[in-house]
């Protein structure tokens, strides 16, 4: 039986993900910034504290696949001139990068144990291809969570544990809108191939959510 821990699985991806990896075989734990629940359990990413917690409280059960998927977008239509207050400068790279740090150290242990996977959710927005002049915050950070994937993927394949960092698609949720272009069904769908084919072998990837090879 595989092991499996999604972050931010209360909505949106995380939840498609949770939704059909508890349809196969695999033992599914989610996280969320509410209360414990059955298969859910409390995470906040941006509290030290929090992700310690969420580590003891896993046990010392090996983990197959990490999924760091929690996130935020507050800049959203921001504008240049009177936009891109400080604080959300360090709200957003407080979840969308160094709480994937803090997650990933805290579950090292059990990542190690089984040689496991790190799928990081991170977005083409990331992309120097992409650099397109808005939403300067998200960029910024989604372009930080890919550098630390890579950077990651180099620290632990002495380790067995493969690191890929996915772009979802322009997804159907509260993040991308209804006008988005796919389901969040589709995309978790085709995000658990990838993670399937994720090895050693290609650790280190950047790849779009249908498995096509994203530009850096």
């Amino acid at each position: 039986m595989s092991h499996i821990l999604i972050s931010g699985a209360n909505r949106g991806i995380g939840a498609a993900l949770r939704t059909q990896y508890l349809e196969t075989s695999a033992s599914v734990i989610g996280t969320h910034r509410d209360q414990p629940s059955p298969g859910m359990m409390h995470l906040d990413v941006t509290d030290p504290a929090s992700c310690a917690a969420l580590a003891r409280n896993y046990g010392d059960v090996p983990l197959d696949l990490l999924i760091c998927n929690a996130g935020i977008y507050r800049d959203k239509g921001a504008a240049l001139e009177t936009g891109y207050p400080a604080d959300d400068w360090a709200a957003s790279f407080a979840t969308n990068v160094t709480g994937v740090f803090l997650v990933v150290q805290a579950l090292l242990p059990q990542l190690r144990a089984s040689k496991g996977k790190i799928a990081i959710i991170g977005s083409q927005m990331g992309s120097t291809t992409k650099a397109k002049g808005d939403a300067l915050i998200y960029r910024s950070s989604k372009a930080a969570v890919l550098n630390l994937g890579l950077n990651l993927a180099t620290a632990l394949k002495p380790d067995g544990v493969a690191v890929g960092v996915y772009h979802p698609g322009w997804v159907q949720t509260g993040m991308g809108g209804q006008t988005a272009d796919i389901a969040a069904q589709d995309a978790a769908a085709g995000l658990r191939d990838c993670f399937a084919h994720l090895s050693l072998a290609t650790t280190g990837c950047f790849e779009n959510w249908d498995g096509r090879p994203h530009a850096l």
